[in-house]
């Protein structure tokens, strides 16, 4: 059996490259070392990675790709990525210009592993909506049991892995912001390829997903907002790069943007946008957060003018802040609301900065943030979170720690007088006060402030209600209760944040678009923003895999469609599927441990108790609410387990976990073999990287003629 070769090989290789390159400045003298680099790899051949798992579902291709057929002669950069993760969005620009400088001809293939962090993003038609959405052109496999990602041993979201023609490791390259080296390598890597005459000219069997999909009026609308006075609703239509202004009937009043994205200001024929996200509007103004600029815009309808109020255009790294709009780096503003502080009306413009974990305000007045200084008309800052990926409370805000800040509700009055936060990647609810910045937990997550894995789909108080990435929420001032876009789990939820009570409002759970008689009847897709309307009477919902705004009417509990009426229709649409929450136990990794034990006597009619034993890697721990499980199967004697459990959830590791299997009273053979695996998630103690684990045990059975009574115990340990 061919063995295979992993990160943890290459890495004292590269660490030595990455300290000489430290030394040297001219591209001149960096190339020569990476080329060096090179020629002493050649001889390894020990370096070769495994192949694609056959039977993965793959977009943008014609079929599979094989490292060993339409990859050979080819340098190939993996990307693992998954979908929600915003660091893996900030890479897609690096990876386009790579695309750009080398062709599929040139000898360079990108291919995205898509190795899920939530359940939800196992389903391939979330895949296919992600690689829509982020316009994703190159072939991306689904490796929804994060196969290859084992067995190379990556550790965090986003990871690149270059390989040479052989299948051959050469780099890899860890986060986000690493554009320099990945051009650096790739480009010596196909020079040192081909001059040794390894790289092969011949095409790949590219089919873009987005080719083969009908038209429709709106592309993955993010979030929608509405003017209470007005009732005039703002819409991202984010897939098209446009923002809508559309009566409460429907008819569009006003398209800014589309066509391409892109960054211009001007009239709202002219301006451009790159998948907005967020929006507000009050009278004529409405504020965009322009994410993938990296901007905040502002149209102002009387003028027929878009002007940029803070950002610089491309993604920035400061955390935080304090210079004037136009010239203050920011990083993917997810969503923004209008607000109030020092006693001035609609003075601060809120945002909420996905791509530094924080919120943000822009100055549109002078005014004081609550535990901060005064700040001028046209200042950007930040105003809490730390900057570390946390779900960390604090009475500071700059020692709170957020996780990608998706959604914000403001509740300007008392005993509220708060920001409310969607914390999507820490799957919570969060709170953030206007009077003394103290940030505090509402409902999801969990206490421990590392752990970002605490999610599901659970009604409950606090803590023990569960979430799964929400991207949006919506303030009713009328009834004091918090409105949710439960995104992963195509629900819409109702908090009390008084009582800290969370439940479901409307959805099945299923990723699908159903009008049903009732709100629980009814379903949706990833929906990413909401807004409340008519004095509390009526929810709008962004449905964004489903391409619609929904409205929810909350004393009919009916859910119907937005129509909207619009002339011009220039984007693609996903077709949507149901996708049920049946767990299918994923085949185990080449890379886990498979541990026989010797056969086990035991006689008809009796139990067998399988203690499963496992201790996790120093340094790590269990993270509670991920899909951590275990699996039992017997193959070819599948009567030995009919009509008992044949997997489970393992959810503390503190004291062996008993399973139970029961043999039958007239069993069909005398050998059979049980197989149990375990699939455990955790995370690194003190935050950052968070891994997968497996192990399977082999237990043979000897079935004698003679009838006994009791249990027969058997002790499975693993440490990994």
């Amino acid at each position: 059996m061919a063995t295979y070769s992993n990160l943890s090989a290459l890495f004292p290789l590269q660490s030595q490259l990455d300290y000489e390159l430290e030394d040297v400045a001219t591209p001149e003298e960096k190339e020569k070392l990476v080329l060096q680099y090179l020629r002493k790899l050649d001889g390894k051949e020990e370096l070769r990675v495994p192949d694609f798992e056959p039977g993965l579902e793959w977009l943008n291709t014609e079929g599979p790709l094989s490292l060993q057929k339409e990859l050979a002669g080819k340098v190939v950069v993996l990307d693992f990525f998954t979908y929600c993760c915003i660091n893996c969005m900030h890479l897609l620009p690096d990876l386009h210009q790579l695309e750009q400088l080398h062709t599929v001809k040139d000898g360079l293939v990108v291919v995205g592993v898509h190795s899920a962090k939530f359940p939800n993003e196992k389903a391939l038609q979330n895949v296919c909506s992600a690689v829509l959405r982020y316009s994703i052109t190159h072939p991306v496999v689904n490796d929804r049991d994060a196969r290859l990602w084992q067995e190379l041993e990556v550790a965090c979201w986003p990871t690149l892995v270059i390989l040479g023609p052989r299948r051959n490791l050469l780099f890899s390259l860890v986060g986000e912001g690493h554009r320099e080296s990945l051009l650096l390598f790739t480009a010596a890597a196909l020079k040192h390829y081909k001059e040794q005459g390894l790289l092969q000219d011949h095409a790949v069997g590219i089919k873009l997903y987005r080719d083969s999909l009908p038209p429709s009026i709106l592309s993955f609308p993010g979030k929608v907002a509405v003017d209470p006075n007005s009732k005039t609703l703002a819409i991202a239509d984010t897939g098209h790069h446009r923002v809508l202004v559309v009566s409460n009937t429907g008819n569009v009043l006003h398209s800014v943007g589309g066509s391409k994205s892109g960054w211009k200001d001007g009239s709202l024929s002219e301006a451009l946008f790159s998948s907005p996200q967020g929006v507000f509007i009050k009278g004529d103004t409405v504020f965009v957060a322009d994410t993938e600029n990296h901007l905040i815009r502002k149209i102002d309808l009387s003028k027929g003018r878009v002007t940029t109020l803070a950002g610089i255009g491309v993604q920035g790294t400061d955390k935080e802040g304090g210079a004037m709009g136009p010239q203050q780096p920011i990083s993917s503003p997810w969503d923004v609301i209008l607000g109030s502080v020092g006693g001035m009306e609609d003075n601060v413009l809120w945002i909420a900065m996905a791509g530094t974990h924080q919120i943000w305000a822009v100055f549109l007045e002078d005014g004081k943030l609550p535990k901060g200084s005064e700040y001028g008309k046209g200042t950007c800052v930040r105003f809490a979170g730390s900057g570390n990926e946390e779900n960390r409370n604090n009475a500071y805000p700059h020692k709170a720690g957020l996780a990608q800040p998706s959604g914000l509700a403001l509740a300007p009055s008392q005993p509220w007088n708060c920001l409310f936060i969607a914390d999507s990647e820490s799957s919570t609810i969060r709170s953030l006060s206007l009077s003394d910045g103290a940030v505090k937990h509402v409902v999801g997550g969990e206490r421990d402030p590392l752990n970002l894995f605490a999610f599901g789909d659970v009604d409950g108080k606090g803590v023990d209600a569960k979430l799964q990435h929400p991207l949006g929420v919506a303030w009713d001032a009328s009834s004091s209760l918090l409105y949710v876009t439960d995104s992963y789990n195509h629900k819409i939820k109702v908090v009390d944040p008084k009582t800290k009570q969370c439940r479901v409002l409307a959805g099945t759970g299923e990723a699908s678009d159903v009008f049903g008689p009732g709100f629980t009847e009814s379903s949706f897709n990833e929906p990413g923003g909401l807004c409340v309307a008519e004095g509390g009477k009526l929810l709008y919902v962004a449905d964004t895999n489903n391409h619609h705004i929904k409205v929810l009417d909350l004393e009919t509990k009916k859910v119907s469609l937005f129509p909207i009426s619009v002339e011009e229709v220039d984007a693609l649409r996903v077709t949507t599927a149901s996708t049920t929450a049946v767990r299918k136990v994923p085949k185990l990794p080449k890379s886990a441990p498979v541990l026989s034990k010797t056969a086990l006597p035991v006689s008809a009619g009796q139990d067998i108790s399988m203690n499963l034993s496992l201790t996790l890697p120093a340094g790590t721990k269990l993270t509670k609410e991920a899909p951590s499980f275990w699996s039992l199967s017997a193959e070819g004697n599948e009567w030995l387990l009919e009509g008992q459990a044949v997997t489970g959830d393992i959810a503390n590791l503190s004291q062996p976990l008993s399973i139970i299997c029961s043999v039958p009273a007239q069993p069909q053979s005398t050998d059979p073999v049980l197989t149990l695996s375990a699939w455990v998630y955790c995370c690194l103690s003190e935050g950052g990287a968070c891994m997968m684990k497996v192990v399977s045990f082999t237990q043979p059975l000897l079935i004698g003629s003679e009838r006994k009574s009791g249990t027969v115990a058997v002790m499975l340990t693993h440490a990994f």
